[in-house]
């Protein structure tokens, strides 16, 4: 059986507002389907622990604060972009590797050379 990392995740809520709600609902579905049982979620309502945001440095909810495995990251927002949520979770980039999928910069994956300020930027200020 392969090693999987375990995930420590804090939710920041501010009580049951609607966008507390859809970050919360949004976030199981993403947990029970991509994370299979490797993690623990705290659901955190700042209404009721204002301590806790203040010692976490939150400023705004909903926010998803991943703690271990390192490093630390938050997604600000109700998750709707599972993309984002997932990426932000280093999920999306562990499954590619697994998948056999050439991870590396962007140098190294894209023969067009990346340009090095907006002026070599072809559809810079073009609007597109």
């Amino acid at each position: 059986m392969a090693y999987r990392k375990t995930y420590i995740l804090k939710l920041y809520v501010a009580g049951n507002t609607p966008n507390s709600m859809r970050a919360l609902k949004t976030l199981r579905n993403i947990l029970e389907t991509e994370f299979r049982g490797v993690y623990a979620l705290k659901v955190i309502d700042v209404l009721k622990n204002p301590q806790l945001a203040e010692e976490d440095k939150i400023l705004a909810t909903p926010t998803l604060a991943k703690i271990l495995p390192p490093p630390v990251r938050r997604i600000i927002g109700d998750l709707s972009d599972r993309e984002r949520v997932l990426i932000g979770l280093d999920l999306l980039y562990g499954e590619l590797s697994e998948e056999g999928f050439e991870l590396g910069t962007p140098e190294e994956n894209d023969e067009r050379p990346a340009p090095t300020s907006g002026d070599d930027d072809p559809l810079a200020g073009s609007g597109a």
